[in-house]
């Protein structure tokens, strides 16, 4: 019952209306069927601990080190100009390319953005990624090889533990089905983005 490859990413739907039950992330496996990527992940994968002190939410991309804003900026500029291909050179290639899937991708990543988007030119994808940078972000595993800044902040929050206003946020990117199959998961398992301390684009993934 999920949805097959290629179709539409969940967008928010009109307020008063009912998402189906079905509505998931585009690439999130289903709960009952775990796969084998999903181990994979590393620091793409869900990062949140009832039990651990939250992570500050931080807003102010001021506060971000100097390459991080930058690449930030950069992402954010390709998403405005509706021009998929401006993410090539963010996304790069071999080793150092962008993570787009917690499992392998074949091909070329442009056309593996598309595919998950319901519209031709992958500007739906596009539009989800701009959405994702304009929450607010974490900082997570300071002091780590895996210290990243993370957006959306839900990604290392419980979520049965957001407020109101934090509800409001995270129904710009996620429908109130998503939010309601996500607290059955335990986690924020929708679209989000990684980038490490020197600038580099670590991620951008949904599932878990």
């Amino acid at each position: 019952d999920m949805a097959p490859p290629g179709s539409a990413v969940p967008m928010p739907d009109p307020l008063g209306t009912t998402p189906p039950a079905t509505s998931q992330p585009g690439n999130a496996p289903e709960e009952s069927q775990p796969e084998g990527p999903a181990n994979d992940g590393g620091t793409a994968s869900p990062n949140s601990d009832p039990d651990a002190p939250p992570p500050e939410v931080v807003y102010d991309l001021a506060k971000l080190p100097e390459p991080v804003k930058r690449m930030h900026d950069l992402i954010v500029e390709a998403c405005r100009s509706g021009d998929i291909e401006k993410l090539r050179p963010l996304i790069g290639k071999g080793d150092s390319m962008t993570q787009l899937s917690l499992g392998d991708i074949e091909g070329d990543p442009i056309t593996f953005l598309k595919g998950l988007a319901g519209d031709s030119e992958g500007q739906e994808i596009l539009a989800i990624m701009e959405e994702v940078l304009s929450a607010g972000y974490v900082h997570v595993d300071a002091g780590t090889p895996q210290e990243l800044y993370v957006w959306p902040y839900f990604f290392a929050l419980p979520l049965d533990k957001l407020d109101a206003k934090q509800r409001v946020e995270l129904f710009k990117i996620v429908t109130a089905g998503d939010y309601n199959d996500m607290k059955q998961f335990g986690a924020y398992i929708f679209y989000r983005v990684g980038i490490t301390p020197a600038g580099q684009w670590m991620f951008f993934v949904a599932g878990d």
